[in-house]
């Protein structure tokens, strides 16, 4: 029986990450068919961004392939010049025969030259006699060939190296959502870390909330998308994202969570897509760093544990293993529920006055006084 449920919830589980249009790192999932055969040339007009776009191990293919593809063709080149000039081994020669190329007897010998001509080694065991006149324009192609080559394929290592998403890699979600009280709100949290020292300038967040709705006129639309509004205490646009930083959503009357509650929220079919968008200080890059969540992914009456605290020597700790931990807390059932009880407002209102007198010095986070401590990040 325990085997069946684990294959159970296994075939959940890929059920659940099949029908994801972003997983949770932020790669969409979706395929495009049916394209018009002129479209697909569309790819090798924009061809550089394909090319930066492409995996790597198709990079390192065209990598090796571009410049062993070139030494041979050009050695091709050059073994057809000393053919026609008789200096292969196996040709009539007189005496006073002079060559094209010294030491190019074979198709070996003329790739080995081809390779040392655009790669500028130069053994000095062959070289070009001034002979044949051809032979002269040929290593001119082939040396301009050979620069652009490596300008072009160090141009790709270099810019997929800095892609702006590897970047985005150094930022992460909480793995879970929750619904629980905020000032006075009901409201839909998601806690955001940025895991580098480094500024995101300018961070922005938001979200879009998608889902399977049927209009009036009886019409289906997939992937519905409903703008959801984030905010942290300090501001919703331009965050000091130095530290980890709690968002939240205001579920009232405009929220698409308005209608939900606790029992219900399990059996809703939506995708909650959060983006932050922002530009690396260190490089000037813009990046947008995304991830979804889905209504197994939310809990409703929890909220997150603190992770950043205050030592008595005045340092700042982030303690990541609470980053995605949740606990328990005293939650209404529904948004309705809530609104239509004022001893429940009233005490939460009491409950939010008293930590305001408490004096956290800065209200874009929670901070809690602890003893010096080995085992947590430093900021």
């Amino acid at each position: 029986e325990c085997g069946g449920m684990h294959i159970h919830d296994h075939l959940m589980e890929r059920i659940i990450r099949r029908t994801r249009l972003v997983t949770k790192d932020g790669r969409c999932n979706i395929e495009f068919g049916n394209i018009e055969y002129h479209n697909q040339f569309a790819y090798l007009g924009d061809f550089w961004t394909t090319v930066v776009e492409i995996r790597w191990r198709f990079v390192l293919l065209l990598f090796v392939a571009s410049f062993t593809g070139s030494w041979f063709v050009f050695s091709l080149l050059w073994y057809w010049i000393a053919k026609s000039n008789g200096d292969l081994i196996g040709q009539n020669r007189t005496d006073s025969h002079v060559r094209c190329i010294d030491n190019v007897n074979g198709l070996t010998t003329a790739f080995l030259y081809s390779l040392e001509t655009q790669t500028t080694i130069g053994y000095g065991g062959r070289a070009l006699t001034g002979h044949c006149p051809g032979t002269v324009a040929l290593i001119v192609v082939q040396s301009l060939i050979g620069v652009f080559v490596n300008c072009f394929m160090c141009g790709v290592i270099l810019a997929k190296i800095s892609l702006p998403k590897k970047r985005a890699k150094t930022v992460t979600f909480s793995n879970t959502a929750v619904i629980c009280l905020k000032k006075g709100s009901l409201c839909l949290l998601i806690r955001v870390a940025n895991l580098r020292k480094t500024l995101l300038i300018g961070s922005q967040i938001y979200g879009k909330l998608l889902r399977t709705t049927v209009t009036p006129e009886g019409e289906t639309i997939i992937l519905d998308q409903v703008g959801i509004d984030f905010a942290v205490d300090a501001g919703k646009d331009n965050l000091f994202f130095v530290c980890p930083l709690t968002l939240y959503h205001i579920i009232d009357k405009a929220s698409p969570f308005y209608d939900m509650s606790a029992d219900t929220l399990q059996q809703q079919d939506f995708e909650l897509v959060v983006f932050l968008d922002g530009m690396a200080e260190s490089t000037s890059s813009a990046c947008q760093v995304r991830t979804s969540f889905i209504p197994q992914e939310v809990q409703w009456g929890y909220s997150f544990l603190p992770i950043i605290s205050r030592t008595k020597t005045g340092k700042y700790h982030v303690d990541f293993s609470n980053f995605s931990r949740t606990v328990p807390v005293t939650t209404p059932h529904c948004v309705q529920c809530f609104q239509s009880d004022p001893d429940q407002r009233n005490h939460n209102n009491s409950q939010n006055n008293h930590h305001r007198k408490l004096g956290i010095d800065n209200p874009g986070f929670e901070v809690i006084d602890i003893q010096d401590t080995m085992d947590i990040t430093k900021m």
